[in-house]
């Protein structure tokens, strides 16, 4: 008698759920990774060669191209500024701030600012994009 079976069993992996698996990890990532960004007032800075990254405690001054004046995300009115930003350096040992605006801006916008800056003796630093993005 002749007990031994006619076929091998073939092992195989099913691979037909795996694109929706890998779709749905690919848009989870995209999500979540938009939701870390920080700033989420969206500027276009100006480009610069030389990159520095600040790791002291800043403060985040943004303006737009429409001259909205944005103090660590949150809304202020120009007239405002100085006073604004006494109350978000109060406490703080060394403040810097971090001005990010608009590359479409005047030079005069730029000037006005640091000239608040240079009065109040807190160091403004301007954020900037490489050159090659």
């Amino acid at each position: 008698m002749n007990f031994r079976r006619k076929k091998r069993f073939d092992a195989e992996v099913a691979t037909s759920s795996l694109n929706d698996i890998m779709f749905f990890l690919l848009l989870f990532f995209l999500i979540i990774s938009t939701l870390a960004n920080p700033s989420v007032i969206k500027v276009l800075v100006p480009k610069a060669a030389a990159q520095k990254t600040v790791t002291k405690e800043q403060i985040n001054l943004t303006i737009n191209k429409s001259k909205e004046y944005y103090l660590n995300d949150k809304l202020i009115v120009p007239v405002d500024l100085e006073k604004a930003i006494i109350e978000a350096t109060k406490g703080k040992t060394d403040p810097s701030i971090v001005l990010r605006m608009d590359a479409t801006l005047t030079i005069q916008d730029l000037v006005d600012i640091l000239a608040v800056g240079t009065k109040m003796k807190i160091r403004i630093v301007m954020a900037t994009r490489a050159l090659n993005s």
